[in-house]
């Protein structure tokens, strides 16, 4: 040990510690990822307690939308934690190796469901 060095100062750099700004910036975009995801699923929670407070003025074909519509939104929310955890795995080892690709096929997928859904609730809104 150097003299006035910590021990822990002593070590080699990491792989990971070569990009560390391009690893900072996947963890950001992890998170806003999730932090879509729980909006998501927040949504799903407002239409079904929207839902529930009209349910005497709902036609059973509004009934069964709002019922698809929390169904959906909960089940995107919690595909997009799933597909944003695998991203950002799959980014780290791709950063580490540069070879970095963007991930077009997640992005598309995700814009599908998300326009799926917003046809729903314009569909419900028209009903309603």
């Amino acid at each position: 040990m150097i003299r006035g060095k910590e021990r822990w100062g002593d070590s080699a750099p990491t792989t990971d510690s070569k990009y560390i700004q391009q690893h900072l910036a996947n963890e950001r975009t992890f998170l806003a990822w999730l932090r879509t995801a729980i909006a998501i699923i927040g949504v799903g929670f407002l239409v079904t307690n929207l839902h529930h407070n009209m349910k005497p003025s709902l036609t059973p074909a509004g009934h069964w939308l709002a019922t698809l519509i929390g169904l959906f939104s909960v089940g995107l929310g919690i595909i997009t934690i799933i597909m944003a955890t695998i991203v950002y795995f799959k980014k780290i080892n791709s950063i580490n190796g540069q070879t970095f690709v963007a991930s077009r096929k997640y992005i598309v997928t995700l814009s599908m469901f998300i326009i799926f859904i917003a046809l729903l609730f314009g569909i419900y809104f028209v009903i309603v």
